[in-house]
């Protein structure tokens, strides 16, 4: 047998204005998707357990078999395993976003999608300030990519009852009242992100970015923290060899910790110019050597956080063509049997520009998969369906194991 899995990040939504009160699932054309569920089923599965957030972490996860109750080791953790950062228990992790703030409210999550350049000298920066400051002891920082970047505490202090939050979840609204807080060492983290607000204020790569007319980077925001945690690996659990195409550290990071390998895709990156095409090419290719292949693509959800319907619509019909058909016609070159699953992670709203924990759509096909609703896949077809997996990380075993 051979399993694919496509996950058109946060491409689940509401019906939106834009779309003449349609879902971009509704309005978009996305013939191969829509010939998983018309073959075989479409549900809903819930991605998010109680007492966690909706985000790409806990989500892929456990839509990747994983209960997040038992392995979920915190975001941070996670990209710095796509990183190959050196991590010891006991070490806290977390992620350090380049945001934008203006008139004191939290605009951008990923400061105009800054370039990895401009980015690491930021973060170098500001490393060096802190530490001169006397608040850096025992920090690494380690620059990713564009936005996203890393530090690792090695010095001993501990976060347990520390809350952060993500800055995506809250666009629009105050960032001091989402500063991190709890625990001996939170006043710790609020001072280098009120650190990074002066250093950043007049630095010479925000003039640039201002008179380019683009969004600055006003400060560095601490989240997502977590120590590092042993996962047993997803061969061990389900006897397949697997790999993932991502342009994302997260789920890099992810498929790192379950023993899946990363095939690197020249021209792909998070966003609407990432190339779809040759995310198909490389996923088929795959399919030849691996039991399992996953292709994640983030372009979906990164236009939510942005507003832009416009752009959600156009990356998933880009993703059905590019990578959904032509992975379709791969498999169905296979004798020995095959199992395709598409789904969205998780919602995530154009409208207010957040992810939603409600139980995201899938649809799935191939052999010993039964089609029982004959309609096109939707959010409301899936929630019309009789499947509803109401614990997220057992949808990998009925993908793999139902009917057969």
């Amino acid at each position: 047998m051979k399993y694919a899995i496509i996950i058109p990040d946060g491409a689940a939504d509401y019906p939106l204005e834009a779309l003449d009160g349609k879902t971009p699932f509704e309005a978009a054309e996305k013939p191969n998707i829509d010939t998983i569920s018309l073959e075989g089923r479409q549900g809903t599965v819930a991605t998010t357990p109680e007492g966690y957030s909706a985000g790409s972490d806990v989500c892929s996860m456990s839509l990747l078999g994983y209960d997040p109750n038992r392995y979920h080791p915190g975001r941070a953790p996670l990209e710095a395993a796509a990183m190959g950062l050196d991590m010891k228990p006991g070490e806290w992790v977390f992620r350090c976003n380049l945001v934008t703030v203006i008139d004191g409210n939290m605009m951008d999550h990923s400061a105009g999608h800054i370039s990895s350049g401009e980015g690491r000298k930021l973060l170098e920066d500001f490393a060096a300030a802190a530490d001169e400051a006397g608040l850096a002891e025992g920090m690494h920082f380690y620059p990713g990519v564009s936005y996203r970047n890393i530090m690792i505490d090695r010095s001993g202090r501990e976060y347990g009852e520390l809350n952060s939050v993500p800055p995506h979840d809250v666009p629009g609204e105050p960032w001091t009242r989402h500063l991190p807080r709890g625990g001996a060492n939170a006043e710790r983290i609020v001072k280098l992100i009120e650190l990074s607000e002066k250093l950043f204020a007049d630095h010479e790569i925000n003039i640039a970015r201002r008179e380019n007319g683009e969004s600055p980077a006003t400060h560095v925001w601490l989240w997502g923290q977590g120590t590092p945690r042993q996962i047993e690996s997803f061969q061990s659990r389900f006897g397949l060899r697997g790999a993932m195409i991502t342009a994302v550290d997260l789920l890099a990071g992810i498929a790192s910790l379950i023993g899946w390998d990363r095939l690197e895709v020249p021209g792909i990156t998070g966003y609407h110019d990432t190339d779809y095409a040759a995310k198909g090419r490389y996923a088929c290719d795959a399919l030849d050597e691996y039991d399992i292949v996953c292709v994640h693509v983030e372009a979906p959800d990164e236009a939510s956080h942005q507003a832009d319907a416009k752009t959600k619509l156009a990356s998933i019909e880009a993703i059905d063509e590019h990578v959904v058909g032509p992975v379709m016609d791969k498999l169905r070159s296979y004798d020995g049997g095959w199992r395709v699953l598409c789904l969205p992670d998780h919602y995530t709203c154009v409208e207010t520009r957040k992810h939603d924990a409600t139980p995201p759509p899938f649809c799935m096909a191939g052999t010993g998969v039964r089609a029982v609703l004959h309609d096109r896949f939707t959010e409301a077809n899936s929630m019309a369906s009789d499947l509803h997996i109401h614990e997220g990380h057992l949808l990998m075993e009925y993908f793999l194991r139902s009917g057969l």
